[in-house]
């Protein structure tokens, strides 16, 4: 039997950087969901008549050998999710619609996708007929990536316990879509596409280096209040305030990359030029765009349908310039689930 599912990629505005424990994060945050970066998972199963599972994995078509085993070390380390395995053989089979190195966290969306092609297969052993559970799905996607928490949601999504939202959770991500002005769910995600090469140091690692980090604690108070501003902000569809909580917070990742030990820096010279052009064509022609970055070097540009062709002017004019081969990503917020 098969069962397919796709799950999108997401680009968090207050960002998650340090965790604890099984995957829990050190701050909530809190994210536009993609539409057209996704990553669509096949999983092929049948039974071997043993008390064991056997998996394949390919990507693309091709085996990776790296991917595999962070798949078996997923399933091994949280086997009490998954006794419905035993006894099957499985074939999987993954693609991503963008290029891998990317901007793109495309461990958000291949882990979620993997997690509800595991779901579907488990309601077809146990033959039940009732929908798949998000909460479920969230919880089960943390635990092989915490920004897959936020995959299965569409729009916007927060993921960690914050105290204006009573449902919210450091175990699962929360949808925020009814609490989101219309002007956010028109926003685009433009991504320029500085360095195609993988990143000198990875997000675990990064992450692994918020311990003792000397304004660690200092970091997650400022994620903490800026979330909270953050989703007043989306409320009132404040699109001022939301400009300047998404620069404020991606500068801000960077710069606890910077003062880390061992230091380091994913931001390249033409991040910084596409950075400096953006903020100069907000200021010199009042345009409500502007900047995010994620954990490497290229540029996500965020605007509201109100400005997508002048910005898009802009971006093919002034910033494509400085990507490499010229090469960027349209997209924009996914309204419904895949």
């Amino acid at each position: 039997m098969n069962v397919t599912a796709k799950s999108p990629s997401n680009i968090a505005i207050v960002k998650y950087w340090g965790k604890h424990g099984n995957q829990l994060p050190n701050n909530p945050s809190v994210s536009f969901t993609l539409s057209r970066c996704f990553t669509e998972t096949s999983v092929t199963f049948e039974h071997n008549n043993s008390d064991k599972y056997e998996l394949s994995f390919l990507f693309d078509g091709k085996e990776s050998p790296k991917f595999q085993e962070k798949i078996e070390k997923y399933l091994v380390e949280n086997q009490q999710y998954f006794g419905f395995l035993k006894g099957l053989d499985l074939k999987i089979e993954s693609y991503n619609s963008f290029p891998h190195s990317s901007g793109i966290a495309s461990s958000a969306s291949s882990m979620s996708a993997l997690v509800l092609c595991l779901m579907k297969i488990e309601r077809i052993v146990n033959q039940d007929v009732t929908p798949i559970n998000l909460q479920k799905a969230s919880f089960l996607s943390r635990l092989a990536s915490g920004s897959a928490a936020r995959s299965v949601y569409p729009v916007m999504v927060l993921w960690g316990a914050t105290p204006s939202v009573s449902t919210s959770s450091d175990e699962y991500a929360v949808p925020l879509a009814d609490m989101v002005a219309p002007v956010f769910q028109t926003y685009h995600d433009s991504i320029m596409i500085v360095s195609n090469k993988e990143k000198s140091v990875s997000s675990r690692v990064g992450h692994s280096l918020m311990n003792g980090h000397p304004l660690a604690e200092q970091r997650y108070v400022t994620a903490r209040h800026n979330t909270e501003q953050l989703l007043r902000v989306l409320h009132d569809g404040d699109v001022d305030e939301f400009i300047k909580i998404a620069e404020a917070e991606a500068l801000q990742l960077h710069e606890m990359m910077a003062t880390s030990t061992p230091s380091y820096r994913l931001m390249e010279p033409n991040t910084i030029k596409i950075i400096d052009l953006v903020k100069r064509y907000r200021q010199e022609t009042g345009t409500k765009v502007c900047f995010t970055l994620d954990a490497g070097p290229n540029v996500h540009v965020l605007y509201p349908d109100t400005c997508e062709q002048a910005v898009k002017q802009f971006i093919k004019d002034e910033l494509l310039q400085y990507c490499h081969e010229y090469k960027w990503i349209d997209d924009k917020v996914l309204i419904n689930n895949m």
